[in-house]
């Protein structure tokens, strides 16, 4: 189960990082769509990147996993919300969907 736990830590650890850094133009497209503003994007990909340090870091440290763990589910909670709010079709919902749920595992999962 560790091995497992901590291939799931390092799929959401770099997707999120991979999105924040290499896809930013598509971050930036997206929270314009949503209405929201330069400051709120800038904290909300902060976070997720401290956040998402946190889980990877929590391989070695796992008492780290489940805080970061419930708190990127509520920004992946939100990105659905906005989603729908803008009526984006489907595919536009499954990579926080599946992010969500590697949330989720691994909270549950946390000592």
């Amino acid at each position: 189960m560790d091995n497992f736990t901590s291939l799931l830590q390092l799929t959401l650890g770099f997707s999120v990082a991979f999105v924040w850094t290499f896809r930013f133009g598509n971050v930036v497209k997206e929270f314009s769509l949503f209405g929201l503003s330069d400051l709120t994007r800038s904290l909300v990909g902060v976070s997720k990147i401290a956040l998402a340090t946190l889980i990877v870091a929590g391989i070695w440290y796992p008492d780290l996993v489940q805080i970061p763990s419930v708190l990127m589910g509520l920004f992946m909670v939100a990105a659905q919300y906005f989603h729908f709010s803008v009526k984006n079709p489907l595919v536009k919902h499954v990579p926080s969907l599946l992010l969500l749920a590697l949330c989720v595992v691994l909270a549950l999962s946390a000592n």
